[in-house]
C-alpha cells in the first residue's frame, strides 16, 4: 500500500493552465476530474503561511463566493507544517481549505504532540488560531470545520474535538490512538452529534488493532458516532487513508 512520503512537498511550481479542469467546476463535485497536485498548488489562489509555524492550502479553482469546508491537519512527530501540500495532494486538491499548525513540542529535529496540560493548552490555542487566521483569508463554512491529525497529531485532534465538540463538523484520527484520562466524554451529549473517524493499519506498532477495538468499545458506549477503517499492513499513513478521510467528510459536507 503507498505510503505518504516524508520529504516535504515543493512549495511553488510553474503554472500549467489546463482546458480540461475549468476553474467554474462545483468545488465538490463527485464528478470533477482527477488532476496533479501541481496543477493545484499553482493555479490556486497564493497561500504563504499564515504566520511562520502556520501552513495553509487554497484549492484548486478557488471561488470566494462559495463557502468552503475547513480542513485542520495536525502532522505526526517527526514531521512539520510544511507536509501540508503533499497531504492534501492525496486528500483532495478541491475540496477543502486546509490549515496545518506546527506541532508544538520539538521531537528530534522536528516537532510533535505530547500528551500533557501544557502541551494540549497550547495545542487548542494553535489550532483555534489557525482556523481564525484561515477564516479571515478565505471563505469558509462556519459550520464544516474538520480536525485531522496523524498519530500523535491524530491523539491530540481527537482531545481538542472531545474537548470541544461543537466547534468541528468531524474529527479524524489516521494511526492515533485515542488519549487517555482527563474525563474524555465529559461532553458525552454534545458527543453524541459529532462525527468521528478512526483509522489504522492492522499490524500498527503504534496503533494496535486491540486498542482500536477498545477505543470503538469505549466511544460505542457513549452514544458516539464512530466509522472505523482498518488497512493491511504496518505503514503509519498511507494515502488510501488520507483518500477515505476525503470520502468521509465529503460524505458529511454533502449529506
Amino acid at each position: 500500500m503507498p505510503r505518504v512520503p516524508s520529504v516535504v512537498a515543493k512549495t511553488s511550481f510553474k503554472s500549467t493552465p489546463h482546458s480540461l479542469v475549468p476553474t467554474s467546476t462545483v468545488p465538490y463535485s463527485e464528478s470533477r476530474r482527477s488532476v496533479p497536485a501541481e496543477w493545484a498548488w499553482s493555479e490556486a489562489t497564493a497561500a504563504p503561511a499564515v504566520d511562520p509555524t502556520t501552513a495553509t492550502f487554497a484549492p484548486l479553482g478557488y471561488e470566494s463566493g462559495y463557502q468552503y469546508p475547513l480542513l485542520v491537519w495536525l502532522h505526526g512527530d517527526g514531521a512539520n507544517e510544511q507536509t501540508l501540500p503533499q497531504v492534501m495532494r492525496h486528500i483532495s486538491v478541491r475540496n477543502f481549505v486546509a490549515t496545518a499548525p506546527r506541532g508544538v513540542d520539538g521531537v528530534a529535529s522536528a516537532f510533535g504532540w505530547r500528551q500533557n496540560a501544557d502541551s494540549i493548552d497550547a495545542a487548542e490555542d494553535a489550532v483555534f488560531d489557525a482556523i481564525e487566521a484561515t477564516g479571515e483569508r478565505f471563505s469558509l463554512h462556519p459550520r464544516r470545520v474538520f480536525l485531522a491529525g496523524s498519530g500523535s497529531g491524530g491523539s491530540m485532534a481527537m482531545r481538542i474535538a472531545l474537548r470541544h465538540p461543537g466547534r468541528f463538523a468531524g474529527v479524524a484520527t489516521l494511526d492515533g490512538a485515542l488519549p487517555t484520562s482527563d474525563a474524555l466524554l465529559c461532553r458525552v451529549n454534545e458527543l453524541r452529534e459529532l462525527p468521528m473517524l478512526l483509522s489504522a493499519c492492522k499490524q500498527s506498532p503504534a496503533y494496535s488493532e486491540p486498542q482500536v477495538c477498545r477505543d470503538l468499545s469505549l466511544l460505542h458506549s457513549a452514544g458516539c458516532s464512530v466509522a472505523i477503517r482498518q488497512y493491511p499492513g504496518d505503514d503509519d499513513l498511507t494515502t488510501t487513508m488520507l483518500a477515505d478521510l476525503n470520502r468521509w467528510a465529503m460524505g458529511i459536507v454533502c449529506g
